[in-house]
């Protein structure tokens, strides 16, 4: 039997943005040279702190911005290609004038494409607009993309899709304010599944809302994917929320990738310093449990983006760190069973 071919793939995604600082313009690094890939129907968890890139790179996959360099392909299309080309190590390949070897540039037109990509965006009151019904919200995906015959055809779909999330047919004429934070995001779910997608960016759907409304919105994407086979990057700060609903978790800090694993292997066994200290501090349920596991505090700050240190991004505030981690970041490795872990140390 073939191995099923991957939905997406990324490879040395790099997302910079110009920043001026006096009369000098420097690049802030938000995704710096990470890959990864999707299957059809999988969910990949997305976590780390605030500000290392996560929703950045649901935006830049989605072609909300203009990747700086690297390489999306999507259902085997390319999307975007900078041309850069690497060697089997994961090095730039550059030439003796000391610039990169590049291959032909390619950048689509992202319309055709986004019947099949969508995106659910972590704020419920601000990514609806208030001056449209939630006929119209749900509705306009289809109307760019013509995907009905007349406005009978229209009207049915639309109220498919709120039977589908859980929304009343009554509902329909109603504006955004009059809704719950929770009722607001079955709104933008049903506006993604509008046009069919077969890859859906979750940016924290669930972080906005109350625990109760976060266990229904969960079960609810778990549902949809059971009965669409829609595949999901599900961007959160939640870990224990991303390990119910993830078949991977990849942790990324300060815009590079720290580990990639199945849940249940990163859960068990965590081998990246940085996975370790998020781990640690997820609360346990049980008080006598909780009193004897030892939590891991980082020290220091995070580094800013502007002033990156050299090597691994981690090695300012990991026990563990050598010179050599000040020399060179290390490449994602495999250490079996699909967990890769970017480490020179552990």
């Amino acid at each position: 039997m073939s191995e099923e071919k991957n939905l997406l793939e990324v490879s040395h995604l790099k997302q910079y943005f110009p920043v001026r600082q006096g009369f000098k313009t420097i690049p802030l690094k938000a995704v710096d040279d990470i890959s990864f890939a999707i299957k059809p129907g999988e969910t990949l968890g997305l976590v780390g702190e605030s500000g290392c890139g996560k929703t950045t790179v649901g935006r830049t996959l989605l072609r909300l911005y203009q990747p700086t360099s690297g390489r999306i392909v999507f259902d085997g299309n390319v999307l975007f290609d900078s041309g850069e080309q690497y060697d089997e190590s994961g090095q730039l390949i550059v030439g003796a004038d000391g610039k990169p070897v590049l291959n032909k540039k390619v950048d689509v037109d992202m319309l055709p494409y986004r019947r099949q990509m969508q995106m659910v965006f972590q704020d419920p009151y601000s990514s609806l607009n208030p001056r449209m019904t939630v006929e119209d919200i749900i509705g306009e995906p289809l109307d760019v993309h013509k995907l009905y015959s007349n406005k009978k055809e229209r009207r049915e779909k639309i109220l498919n899709l709120m039977e589908l999330v859980g929304l009343n047919a009554e509902h329909a004429m109603r504006y955004a304010h009059e809704f719950s934070g929770g009722q607001r995001q079955r709104i933008g779910i049903a506006r993604a599944l509008a046009v069919n997608p077969k890859f859906i960016v979750c940016d924290e759907p669930v972080s906005a809302l109350d625990v109760s409304i976060q266990a229904q919105v969960v079960n609810m994407f778990e549902e949809l994917q059971d009965k669409l086979g829609v595949a999901y990057l599900f961007i959160a700060h939640d870990l224990l929320v991303v390990h119910h609903i993830s078949d991977r978790i990849a942790v990324m800090y300060l815009g590079k990738m720290m580990e990639v694993a199945e849940a249940d292997e990163l859960n068990s066994n965590p081998i990246h310093p940085y996975t370790l200290s998020l781990l640690s501090a997820v609360p346990i349920p049980d008080p006598e449990t909780a009193r004897k596991s030892k939590r891991i505090v980082l020290e220091g700050d995070v580094p800013s983006p502007l002033k990156m240190p050299t090597g691994c991004p981690f090695r300012t505030r990991c026990k563990y760190a050598t010179k050599k981690c000040a020399a060179e970041m290390p490449q994602l490795t495999d250490r079996g069973n699909g967990h890769f872990v970017a480490c020179w140390n552990k």
